[in-house]
Formats: structure tokens, sequence, C-alpha cells
């Protein structure tokens, strides 16, 4: 099956020699949800703007079912793409402005309302459809970009933050009818944000960017459990990294808290190579000091760690705890109020930490 969309050694250099992307090679499959996050200024936008046609192109390729692209203006394209603040026009009704691309690629009047109230009966605009811009809610105007988007029948969408203008609720809410709306419709949509829970709940797969270059692409479960760089693994939820030095490829790293296992994540590691272990928030569990440490030992493999409670924040059945490690460094736990292990743990006392091997990933050390 050929691919909906393949970014070639896509390269983005601006004038002065400022690079923003760096030979990105993307594919994305047939309905596929796929995310672009990363921090501000990583290139993912430019990507996206590069795909829509609205950015150029430095060099490398864009395919989209196999066809080049590169020289066809965005109206030519078989993308639609929806912005951040969803470029309404304030002069037309709900109805014109989602026949608006319709017009524009010459579909006569009667396709464009059939069209229109297609759409606009799938997701509930048909009784606001004489309605403008100013009479509009936040979520309304979302679903409206969301219609004009979809009533060309594109084969790609592309999202620009296209949530972020929504408040918390609005947001939730509107994140489960965008994913629904996505499945029912088998549409591919290609979604950049800043928000990684929006992607982790969204997605199918996440592009992590860095500094204009793809850090990793990963099922958000494999993404979130199994950071492959050190970016990754602080961008992506809550983790402590540590270094050390790998002594064998079966996942031993000594370190300076003394040896710990983990699953070796970098393929290119090999024994005596610095590398660093990835200590997720949500893996580590705590023990009163009083546990026995032998038990302890045994049934972390060694993983154990001794530090001292900072603080304690309990919000419904989550228990935050805030801790220094032996040499003060602070360390995150982030787990259920019903640990066996963890009653009695208040800010001043000390604690055990464990962490089960298959829980921890080895990364290599930083390059920078």
């Amino acid at each position: 099956m050929v691919a909906d969309l393949e970014l070639v050694a896509l390269r983005k250099t601006y004038p002065g020699g400022v690079s923003a992307v760096e030979d990105v090679e993307l594919v994305v499959e047939q309905g596929e949800f796929v995310s672009l996050v990363g921090p501000s200024g990583c290139g993912k936008t430019t990507t996206l703007r590069m795909i829509a046609g609205f950015e150029s192109i430095t060099a490398g390729e864009i395919l989209i079912r196999g066809q080049r692209i590169n020289d066809l203006p965005p109206e030519k394209r078989p993308t639609s793409t929806i912005f951040q603040n969803f470029a309404l026009f304030p002069h037309m009704t709900v109805r014109r402005n989602i026949e608006y691309g319709l017009a524009a690629r010459g579909i006569k009047s009667a396709e464009r309302r059939e069209r229109s109230n297609r759409i606009m009966e799938k997701l509930d605009l048909l009784t606001i459809a004489d309605r403008k811009e100013a009479g509009l809610s936040g979520g309304q105007r979302q679903r409206v970009a969301l219609a004009r988007g979809l009533v060309v029948e594109p084969r790609i969408l592309l999202l620009d933050e296209p949530l972020g203008a929504l408040d918390a609720n609005l947001r939730r809410s509107v994140q489960n009818e965008l994913k629904l709306l996505q499945r029912t419709l088998g549409i591919t949509f290609v979604f950049v944000t800043h928000a990684q829970s929006e992607a982790l709940i969204l997605s199918d797969r996440i592009v992590v960017m860095n500094r204009g270059r793809i850090e990793q692409v990963s099922r958000p479960a494999d993404l979130y459990t199994r950071p492959r760089t050190p970016f990754v693994a602080r961008f992506i939820g809550r983790n402590t990294l540590v270094m050390g030095r790998l002594k064998d490829a079966s996942g031993l790293i000594e370190t300076s808290y003394g040896p710990m296992r983990g699953v070796v994540a970098d393929s290119f590691l090999r024994a005596g190579d610095a590398a660093q272990i990835v200590l997720p928030a949500e893996a580590l569990e705590p023990h009163r000091e009083t546990s026995n440490e032998a038990a302890l030992q045994a049934q972390y493999q060694g993983n154990l760690l001794s530090a001292r409670i900072l603080a304690v924040e309990v919000v419904a059945h989550t228990r935050l705890i805030r801790a220094a490690l032996s040499d003060g460094r602070e360390i995150l736990l982030d787990g259920h109020t019903g640990h066996a292990g963890g009653e009695g743990l208040v800010a001043g006392s000390s604690l055990w930490i464990g962490l089960r091997p298959e829980e921890a990933t080895i990364v290599a050390a930083d390059k920078r």
C-alpha cells in the first residue's frame, strides 16, 4: 500500500544560513493520526507549512500517495489546513465559510450545498448555518474550521495548534470529538501541538522534533515508556536521568549511586560507553526506611536508592513525592496512594526508592 505522505530528506534553510528543518524523513500511512511535538523553534510548524505549500522547500521531496507535490501551490495540493485562530471570514455565514474552498475549486452551487449540508450534519452545525463568526462559541468556531477543511475531501488534513485557543474543559471535549471524527472519516491527520498530553491522547504515532531534526517516532505508549534519546526522556513525561557508564549489553550501568539495571534503547551503545539511565516518576516505588533492605535489593535487582522526602502532595488517589537523593539531587515519584509500601511517608522522613529493571531505559549520554 502506498503511504499517504512521505517526507524524504526534507530541509528548510532561511536566508543567512539559518536552518529550520534538517533532513526530515517520515512516512505516514493512510488513515493515521500523527502528531508533531517539540519545543518552540524545533521545526514542527515549518514542516507542516512545507507540506501545505505555504513554505518553500530548500531540499528534499514531499510525496502524497506516491506523487511528488513540491512544486504545487497550496490550492492544488490534496491537503487542507486548519490554523490555531481558525481564520474564519467574519462577514460570511457558517455555510459560506464552509463552502468557500469548494467555490475556489469551481464546484457548482448545488454540489457545494449538498457537500456542506453533509459535513454540517456530521458536525452538528446545521442549526447555526446562517450565523456569522461573532455569534459563535469557541467550540462552534473550531467545528466550523474543521468542516471547512474536511468539506473539500482532502487526502490529508493538516492541523496547526487547532485547539490552542480553547479553554481547558472545552479543549478536552473537542479532543474526543476530533479523534472520533478522524476514525469515522478515515482521513490522515498530521497534527502540530505544544501539549504533550494532547499528542499522547490523540495520536497513533508521535514525532518528537528538536533543533529541526526528528529525535524519535513512536506510538504514544512506547514513546512514554521507552525514550531513545536523553532529549525525549526529558521532554516527554517526568523522568530523572542518572549518568553512568554501561558495563555490558545486558543493561548493567555503573552510576554514582551504585550499579543499576535497565533496558538498553540505543543499539549503538557498547560496553564502556557513557550512558544515562532514565527513571520514570510513575515507575518509582516508595518504601519506608525500616523496610528490609536486602529483600528490596533482591526485589529490584539492585535498583534501589536511598532518599529523604522533601514534600508529599496527595490529589484524589495520586500521591506526588518530591525527595532528595544521597547527594542532594531531587527526584519525583508519582504513584497511587494505595501502594503497599508507601504508608506513613511524610516530609522529613527517609525512604527507599525501588525501580524494576524492565521499567528503566538506558540511553546514550548527551552529546552536547
